[in-house]
């Protein structure tokens, strides 16, 4: 089994257009790096130097992973990640 990793709109243009993504198991950092090996500039959108950027929400299992081990958050068979990028702007 596999990890579903939920891709979002603004990213899917990397995917093909496709909004679920499969990845191995491991930790999310490393499953970041995985799949930009399947498609380049994934990792780039979503880290720099090394780790996740901070307008980046990831989510396993729809907990957030600032509140686990961050991007050393492990990803077993079976799991959910989503990626949300965060919104901004508006008035009121």
């Amino acid at each position: 089994m596999a990890v579903k990793v939920l891709i979002p709109t603004p990213l899917q243009k990397l995917t093909g257009g496709k909004d679920i993504v499969e990845a191995a198991p491991g930790k999310i950092i490393d499953i970041i790096f995985a799949l930009d090996k399947n498609y380049p500039g994934l990792a780039e959108r979503l880290c720099q130097d090394g780790k996740i950027r901070r307008f980046i929400n990831i989510y396993l299992n729809e907990e957030d992973i600032r509140f686990l081990q961050g991007e050393e958050t492990i990803v077993k068979d079976g799991d959910e990640v989503s990626i949300v990028p965060a919104i901004a702007g508006g008035s009121f």
